[in-house]
């Protein structure tokens, strides 16, 4: 990255990008990280956090991401059942990079607060070169 290297990705599951954004890509991984973030969290307050999500949609995701190395999930050998999620080392640096990603999310918007257009929201700039007839 960075250099001006032609590159062609031919499978996405051995591209770097591929495998670190598939590993938190849909509607509610990124969430469930965060939530675990700041600590080791029981299933139903990490559902409480992420407010919207089924049980049965953030049992799949907790799962994926312990598949993926992602989060750890610890069983207490206890009366009652007592089960906790908590980010792996891994975890914690792919949050990190969220993280990143969230402040650069955040100054976009404040940067196209003023804008009224769609112009740079995908649609060409209407006195763009690659829009003339």
């Amino acid at each position: 990255m960075g250099n001006s290297e032609v590159v062609t990705v031919t499978d996405p599951h051995t591209c770097g990008m591929g495998v670190a954004v598939g590993v938190f890509e849909g509607k509610w991984k990124s969430f469930v990280m965060w939530a675990l973030a700041d600590g080791p969290r029981r299933f139903g307050e990490t559902r409480r956090l992420v407010t919207g999500i089924s049980e049965k949609v953030l049992n799949q995701q907790l799962r994926e991401l312990r598949a993926d190395g992602i989060v750890h999930r610890e069983d207490y050998a206890e009366m009652p059942p007592r089960v906790e999620y908590s980010l792996t080392e891994q975890g914690r640096r792919l949050y990190d990079l969220l993280e990143l990603l969230s402040a650069w999310g955040r100054d976009h918007l404040t940067a196209r607060a003023g804008v009224v257009t769609d112009e740079g929201l995908g649609a060409p700039s209407s006195d763009s070169p690659d829009t003339a007839s």
